[in-house]
């Protein structure tokens, strides 16, 4: 197996990747050509059938787990796959796990830590709503311990929820034992549930796409009703604290260009939100550094809209 991460320009290869995209499109000259992104567990990688009717090229379609043969080259600062030959792979030529881009960290120690977080809620209707989905609900755990955070922009690996949730945790247990303002209760339920609406938005591995409830609706609403479901469960949940903790899940995305329902009222919503972006952002530039180990310049970013350069040390 050649893992995409170990791939080297000017290197020709043969070897079994999912087609995790495909998409037909046209050179300026109107020749015919398809775009692919190949996975493994490790990354991902541009690849270009540049002459998709050659009688190298059989049938294939987009999931598929199919072999390539073709040179690595250097395109605009990223490796891309020239291909030359590929052929759809069959069942027993491949393991499945070794295509799914997984969490460096345990599954079960992050979940052991999370835990942790959930038996310290002192607020007994907090707690019993919390744990209505990570302990009494085995579909759920098992979806959210396996799930991605995103399609693409960060933690968007197997068990990236669950890593991501995490760490927005952290930061808020930061917060309140910083910052007396806030009710530690509400910002620890808030965080641990405020993307419980993902395991819903977007599909599982292989596929880890956006869902058709998930393009109409989004986690962050889908998690508000997810949590109203919670509350009708557990007998005298006190209103109030009701419309609190649904404003924190509402509200963590910070503005309504943001996808945002509403914008924070609450200093618990303003504390998630700023837990959110920070470790979304902070994952988002080690996934940059990682795809380009020995690059000094990085170059133009959309997202944080700057010419990006690793520190010199």
């Amino acid at each position: 197996m050649r893992y995409i991460k170990d791939l080297h320009e000017g290197e020709t290869i043969r070897n079994i990747y999912l087609c995790k995209g495909k998409r037909s499109a046209e050179t300026r000259n109107g020749k015919p050509y398809d775009n692919l992104i190949l996975q493994d567990k490790t990354g991902s990688l541009d690849g270009k059938v540049w002459d998709p009717n050659s009688q190298g090229i059989a049938d294939y379609e987009e999931k598929d787990f199919i072999e390539v043969y073709g040179e690595v080259i250097n395109y605009n600062n990223n490796l891309q796959l020239n291909i030359k030959q590929l052929r759809k792979a069959s069942e027993g030529e491949y393991e499945p796990a070794d295509y799914l881009p997984v969490s460096e960290k345990s599954i079960d120690s992050m979940y052991t830590e999370l835990m942790s977080y959930v038996s310290r809620i002192s607020n007994d209707y907090l707690r019993q709503a919390v744990e209505y989905f990570f302990v009494e609900d085995q579909d759920f755990i098992k979806a959210f311990q396996a799930h991605s955070a995103a399609k693409t922009v960060h933690h968007g690996f197997s068990g990236g929820l669950l890593e991501h949730t995490l760490s927005v945790v952290n930061l808020c247990d930061y917060f309140a034992r910083n910052y007396e303002i806030l009710n530690r209760d509400l910002l620890i339920a808030s965080a641990i549930c405020h993307d419980i609406g993902k395991v819903r938005e977007l599909s599982d591995f292989p596929d880890n796409d956006y869902t058709d409830e998930g393009q109409l609706i989004g986690h962050i609403v889908i998690g508000a009703e997810m949590i109203s479901d919670a509350v009708r469960a557990i007998p005298g949940f006190p209103e109030t604290l009701a419309y609190e903790w649904k404003h924190c899940i509402l509200a963590h995305h910070g503005e309504l260009e943001f996808g945002s329902p509403k914008k924070p009222a609450l200093a618990e919503a303003l504390a998630l939100n700023l837990a959110d972006n920070a470790d979304a952002k902070m994952q988002t530039l080690k996934e940059i550094f990682k795809e380009k180990p020995g690059a000094e310049w990085l170059g133009y970013n959309r997202l944080f809209e700057s010419n990006l350069r690793r520190t010199l040390v």
